[in-house]
């Protein structure tokens, strides 16, 4: 959010504190960030049988935070071509 909104850091903090549904502090915990990622399907850090990972994971969080993502972005690219 710092560099994709120019956001400072405690305003990037909020911000996705905000669309994920956790205070800012939550976002430091693993234990509730790992139950975030699972509840929204974003990735986890030990990647598990059936959750998103890689460009997958990536559309998500494009998706849930409203951010342009750059790898994102060229694979909708060439999939509209």
């Amino acid at each position: 959010m710092q560099m994709a909104r120019g956001m400072k850091l405690q305003e990037a903090k909020k911000y996705v504190a905000d669309k994920i549904g956790v205070g800012v502090l939550d976002l430091t915990d693993p234990v509730i960030m790992t139950e975030v990622r699972e509840d929204f399907q974003i990735g986890a850090m030990t990647p598990l049988p059936g959750c998103a990972k890689g460009i997958e994971a990536k559309f998500r969080i494009a998706e849930l935070l409203d951010i342009d993502i750059g790898c994102v972005r060229r694979f909708r690219d060439k999939i509209a071509k």
